[in-house]
C-alpha cells in the first residue's frame, strides 16, 4: 500500500475567519500516534473541535478539525506533523510503510545564556521567542540580581536540528535583540553533555507536605470545594457494543491539550485506538468515544486492568497539571507539575502559559527553576516559580494561582 509523499498530511485552510482548519493524516499507523500527533498541534497553539480517527493496525486515517490563529506557521506545521509519522522509504516518488529499526538519537542538549536588564514581562518575551524558533525548554534557571539584572540559564534542544552552526545561534540572538532592544547585555550559546544538564538544578528535593498534596495518584472520593480541578468526567467501558473491541465513553469540559491527554494516558498503557470520535458541544461540552484493543489486539476483559485504565483517564482528565501557591521561608512560591510521557516528553507550552498569566497579572518573577522529580512510580516536571513581591504582593496569592490555571487549561 502507497501512498504520495506529499498526501501524508493535507490542510485545508478554513475560508473564513472563526471556522476551523482540517487537518487530514493518511499513514502507516503505530501505538502511540494520536498522541505524537495532539502533541505536535498542541506545541502550534491550536485547538482540536472534532477528530475521527480509523485504522485497521496497519494503516490509520485521522481528520482533525483545528482552530487556529492568523499566525499559525501551516508549512512548519506539516512538515512537523509528516516527519512523527512512521518512516517511509520512496521509490519512484511512492511512500511505503517501514518499521522503525531503532528508537532515534536523543537531540544534542545546548545552554542559552541569556543576561539582560529586567522588566515586567520579559521572562515571557524569552520564552516566547524560544517557542517560535522551535526551541524546547528541557530545564531553566533564571535569578534576578541587586542592580535589576537578570541571568536565564535555558537548557534547550533544537527541533531544527541546528543549534551547533553558527548561523542559527545568530538567529537565536537576533531574535532576542530584537524583543528585547537595548536591553540585552549578552547572549550565549554553546553544547553541554548529559552529566552538566543532570547536575545544573540542584537538589531534587520537594517538601513532603507538597508532594503528598499536589502528586496524590489516587481518585479523590470527593473533590474540595474550589479545588483547580475539570469538574464532572465521566469515562464508561463497554465490552458488550464490539466483538473485538472495548468501548470507553468520555463526557467532561473541553481544556487545552485535552485530546493529547486521553492520547498520552493510552500510549503509556500501550493502547491502540481502531476506531475514535470526538466533538465538543455547547459551553465546551465534549464527547469521547474510543474502541480500543490491548497490544495483543483483544479487546480489555480483566476487570482490574478495567479500573486501572478508567481511574487513570479520571485523574488525568480531572487533574491534568498540578497548580499550587506555597509559603517558601518568608517568599512565596507558585508550582506547577506535569507528569511526564513514559517516552520522557514533557508536557508542551506550560512555561510559556505560566509567564503569559505573571506578565497580564503584571507581576514580577524573581526566579524560577524547572525539574524533573520521581514522585510514586511515575515522573514529574516541576515548575517552581518564586514571586517578586517587591514592596509586597499586590495580587492575591489565589488570584495567581486561579489565572495560572486558567491560562494552563485554556480558560483565560
Amino acid at each position: 500500500m502507497g501512498i504520495l509523499h506529499d498526501d501524508v498530511v493535507i490542510i485545508t485552510q478554513a475560508e473564513k475567519e472563526g471556522d476551523p482548519s482540517v487537518i487530514t493524516i493518511n499513514c502507516p499507523d503505530k501505538t502511540g500516534l494520536g498522541c505524537d500527533l495532539c502533541r505536535i498541534i498542541l506545541c502550534f497553539g491550536l485547538s482540536i473541535v472534532r477528530g475521527d480517527v480509523s485504522t485497521d493496525g496497519k494503516w490509520c486515517y485521522i481528520v482533525f478539525w483545528v482552530i487556529g490563529s492568523p499566525e499559525t506557521r501551516w508549512g512548519l506545521l506539516k512538515k512537523r506533523l509528516v516527519g512523527t509519522c512512521p518512516s517511509c522509504s520512496s521509490a519512484s516518488g511512492i511512500s511505503f510503510y517501514r518499521s522503525e529499526l531503532q528508537p532515534p538519537k536523543p537531540p544534542d542538549v545546548f545552554l542559552l545564556k541569556f543576561c539582560c536588564y529586567d522588566r515586567r514581562g520579559l521572562l515571557h518575551d524569552v520564552t516566547g521567542v524560544l517557542c517560535e524558533l522551535e526551541l524546547t525548554i528541557k530545564k531553566v534557571k533564571v535569578s534576578t540580581t541587586p542592580d535589576e539584572k537578570v541571568m536565564d540559564l535555558f537548557f534547550i534542544t533544537d527541533t531544527r536540528e541546528l543549534l551547533h552552526t553558527n548561523k542559527r545561534k545568530e538567529e537565536v540572538s537576533d531574535y532576542l535583540k530584537a524583543v528585547t532592544g537595548d536591553a540585552m547585555i549578552s547572549c550565549e550559546i554553546e553544547m553541554v553533555g548529559p552529566e552538566i544538564t543532570a547536575c545544573s538544578q540542584g537538589s531534587s528535593f520537594l517538601p513532603s507536605a507538597i508532594t503528598e498534596d499536589m502528586f496524590d495518584l489516587e481518585m479523590p472520593a470527593e473533590l474540595p470545594s474550589g479545588s483547580l480541578t475539570s469538574r464532572s468526567v465521566s469515562v464508561t467501558m463497554d465490552n458488550t457494543l464490539s466483538p473485538g473491541h472495548t468501548l470507553v465513553q468520555i463526557i467532561c469540559k473541553d481544556h487545552k491539550g485535552l485530546l493529547y491527554d486521553i492520547m498520552r494516558t493510552l500510549k503509556d498503557y500501550n493502547i491502540q485506538i481502531s476506531y475514535g470520535r470526538f466533538s465538543i458541544k455547547q459551553r465546551r461540552h465534549c464527547e469521547i468515544d474510543l474502541f480500543i484493543v490491548q497490544t495483543d489486539g483483544k479487546k480489555i476483559v480483566d476487570p482490574s486492568k478495567q479500573n486501572a485504565l478508567r481511574s487513570r483517564l479520571q485523574l488525568e482528565l480531572l487533574r491534568p497539571l498540578r497548580v499550587a501557591i506555597v509559603n517558601r521561608g518568608p517568599d512565596t512560591e507558585l508550582l506547577v507539575a506535569n507528569p511526564v510521557e513514559l517516552s520522557g516528553k514533557g508536557r508542551p507550552l506550560v512555561f510559556y502559559d505560566i509567564t503569559l498569566a505573571f506578565k497580564m497579572l503584571n507581576t514580577g518573577v524573581f526566579s524560577a527553576k524547572i525539574g524533573r522529580h520521581l514522585i510514586g512510580d511515575r515522573e514529574w516536571e516541576v515548575y517552581r516559580v518564586l514571586i517578586d513581591e517587591g514592596d509586597g504582593l499586590s495580587v492575591p496569592r489565589n488570584k495567581i494561582e486561579e489565572q495560572v490555571w486558567k491560562m494552563l487549561m485554556g480558560w483565560e
